[in-house]
């Protein structure tokens, strides 16, 4: 099967996870954006899952203070495993 970007129709999605961990490190958003020196918008749209372009400095603001890994925040599904 050819997975190219220009076949696969439906590739799949990157969900972001960030609002599992920032629930089970029991965090605020308003203390993360002040940890962080980031927007409470901004972090609420991350933990949200609203965000459509994610920004790598960001990231790994984020995986500096909740002490965790990139693939803890950012998910890939593929079709087959999407609900």
């Amino acid at each position: 099967m050819d997975n190219s970007i220009y076949t696969l129709k439906d590739y799949g999605v990157v969900d972001i996870n960030l609002k599992s961990i920032i629930d089970k490190k029991k965090i605020s958003r308003s203390k993360l954006s002040n940890m962080i020196a980031l927007s409470y918008d901004l972090v609420n749209r991350y933990y949200n899952n609203k965000v459509t372009r994610v920004d790598l400095d960001v990231i790994a603001r984020f995986c500096y203070v909740l002490d965790c890994k990139v693939d803890d925040i950012l998910v890939y599904s593929n079709k087959k495993e999407v609900k």
